[in-house]
């Protein structure tokens, strides 16, 4: 069953003139979910609260056609964004997401994939002979509905045969099985967002288990893609050295049997003045350590302001996880550690995919 079933769906009339959005509109209508169909504007329904606007939005699968405007820039990791998918139907307290797709987070999936796949070639083409990494989860969990849209591996199919693209994403769902005998030629880089145990049980409601990611990834470790490790937002409290130990343990485990290349990046928690109006909001009583007298203020590379752990702390976190990663992961690379990026981050736009083999059917 996919990861994600939505409580209803709306679909424009345009959309449905594309054979992706035809198909989905009958597979949910098979499942008697409802289908509602709309002109131009999504329409709203009056609800009493914005905490309940928000879950219903997170609830909603919206489907339609992306108009062909600019992609969204997306440094340092990657040159653009590669929109197929916006929004995200997991529940995860602390997510940057809160804020960054307004009151009404729907999850949106675009029908016309290959009208997109062609305006990132000619991205690709207009920088040549630069290598051009395109981001499929700026805004998004992808993998959470590409089970019913197959996008993802379309991407993948399509940038493992256009010289000088290079794709990546992230994603804590597991419904990789429709990519893993695509002929990627290491030119796709998956990563899997995770945590220790407590913060998944308690913040991250709605999403996989630490076991079922781990599971996904050693599949996708077996599939030969290039594969990397978010763990984020690193949390300090009682006993934090304990789980998250053990959650680098339990990875090395999952992955015993494979030897592709890791990467990873390591990213402290933090969180905004508006963020934590709208978590308090949507998640009343919520246990998540806001509390502005015990962090650091600091001001982003984006121009707002957020609250960190002091100095003091991130440098601890940042020595524990370089010294176990370290020990159970030996060869890995990693590309940013709680507040400094390696100069291999900075310069991802310059990977190789000869770093990896080829992959299924490679030539």
């Amino acid at each position: 069953m996919p990861s994600f079933l939505p409580n209803q769906v709306l679909i424009s009339r345009e959309a449905l003139r594309y054979s992706l959005g035809a198909k989905l509109a009958d597979s949910f209508r098979e499942r008697a979910i409802p289908v509602s169909l709309y002109e131009h504007r999504i329409p709203t329904v009056p609800l009493p609260s914005f905490r309940e606007r928000y879950l219903r939005s997170k609830r909603t699968l919206v489907i339609a056609v992306r108009q062909r405007r600019e992609f969204q820039t997306c440094k340092p990791s990657a040159n653009y964004q590669l929109p197929l998918v916006s929004g995200c139907p997991g529940m995860c307290q602390y997510c940057y997401l809160n804020t960054n797709l307004g009151r009404t987070p729907y999850v949106r999936v675009y029908v016309n994939v290959d009208e997109i796949l062609d305006q990132a070639r000619g991205y690709v083409q207009a920088r040549t002979p630069q290598n051009t990494v395109f981001e499929g989860a700026a805004t998004s969990d992808p993998v959470a509905v590409e089970a019913w849209t197959g996008s993802l591996a379309r991407a993948i199919g399509r940038f493992a045969q256009l010289e000088g693209a290079r794709f990546r994403f992230a994603t804590k769902y597991v419904d990789v099985d429709g990519f893993l005998d695509l002929d990627h030629r290491g030119k796709t880089e998956i990563r899997f967002s995770i945590n220790c145990h407590p913060v998944i049980e308690e913040y991250e409601r709605g999403t996989p288990s630490l076991s079922h990611r781990l599971t996904a990834a050693a599949k996708v470790a077996a599939a030969r893609y290039p594969l990397g490790f978010l763990i984020a937002p690193v949390f300090v409290y009682e006993g934090w050295q304990t789980d998250y130990d053990a959650l680098l343990r339990s990875l090395r485990k999952a992955l015993q049997d494979g030897d592709v290349p890791l990467m990873f990046e390591v990213i402290s928690h933090r969180f905004t003045s508006r963020a934590k109006g709208v978590i308090e909001e949507v998640y009343p009583g919520t246990s998540l350590p806001m509390d502005e007298k015990e962090r650091r203020f600091k001001y982003g590379q984006f121009g707002y302001g957020k609250y960190v752990y002091p100095i003091e702390t991130m440098e601890e976190m940042t020595n524990f996880f370089r010294e176990r990663i370290g020990a159970y992961f030996p060869e890995a690379r990693i590309l940013y550690i709680i507040q400094e990026p390696s100069p291999v981050y900075a310069a991802v736009c310059t990977w190789k995919c000869s770093q990896v083999s080829n992959g299924p059917g490679a030539a």
